[in-house]
């Protein structure tokens, strides 16, 4: 009876040494891919490598080793992530506010210190004040989103059937073929016309599933601001996902 050989599961990770550390590579195996994907994400802070379906770990360590210091060069450049805490800032439509905790009772407002600017003022125990705010602004988006899709589906004579909000890191929006509307919550962040955008976009999708001409066409109609929203979410868009 022949003997049926099984590879090794994949480990999750590869630890390469670089200088006097290691640097943590994550793996992941694509039967799609045809060669070997390294990255290193700006909205993750990590490194990754694709492997096609019949290349070894092996391969893939000696692929990584080769490109070690292009790995510590990128992940040097990744920004720090900021918490949503006391004394942090963050964007929301595009205007940077604090964070400010102000008592224990349970509420997040708009306000402004006594200099006029800006803050999202949380009251609520310590631990909880991260929670708070991104419950806050998830909130915000979704109140955004509804309005912007209520006016383009008055322009566009057509509605979604549902609108979801998730936390999304390769995509801002998404339009299923059943009609259903996905955006990421972070675009409450960008300023305005980026929102605004993104919802053409995807409401275009409901009429015209691809990106033909036609589909530009008809975002262009929707929407004036197009360009400055694509070249806004192009330089800056990465830089949303540094925060919570």
């Amino acid at each position: 009876m022949p003997i049926a050989f099984l590879r090794r599961p994949d480990p999750d990770h590869l630890a390469i040494p670089h200088g006097e550390g290691t640097l943590r590579v994550l793996l992941r195996r694509r039967p799609a891919a045809r060669r070997l994907i390294l990255r290193v994400s700006h909205a993750t802070g990590e490194a990754v490598l694709t492997l096609p379906s019949r290349t070894s770990v092996a391969t893939a360590r000696r692929f990584a080793e080769s490109h070690a210091g292009w790995i510590a060069v990128r992940l040097a450049k990744v920004p720090d992530r900021i918490a949503f805490a006391p004394g942090a800032s963050l964007p929301l439509r595009g205007v940077s506010h604090g964070i400010v905790r102000r008592g224990t009772r349970s509420g997040v407002t708009l306000a402004e210190t006594d200099e006029g600017g800006p803050v999202i003022s949380v009251s609520c125990e310590a631990e909880h004040v991260a929670r708070r705010v991104a419950d806050f602004l998830r909130r915000e988006a979704k109140a955004d989103l509804d309005r912007a899709v209520a006016a383009y589906s008055a322009k566009l004579g057509q509605a979604p059937r549902r609108i979801t909000l998730r936390d999304t890191r390769s995509r801002w929006g998404s339009c299923t073929a059943s009609g259903e509307l996905n955006f990421s919550w972070r675009l409450i962040m960008a300023p305005p016309v980026v929102l605004d955008y993104l919802v053409a976009h995807e409401m275009g999708h409901l009429r015209e599933m691809n990106h033909s001409q036609r589909f530009w066409r008809l975002v262009g109609d929707l929407c004036p601001n197009v360009d400055e929203a694509e070249a806004w979410l192009k330089r800056n868009g990465s830089s949303l996902h540094r925060y919570g």
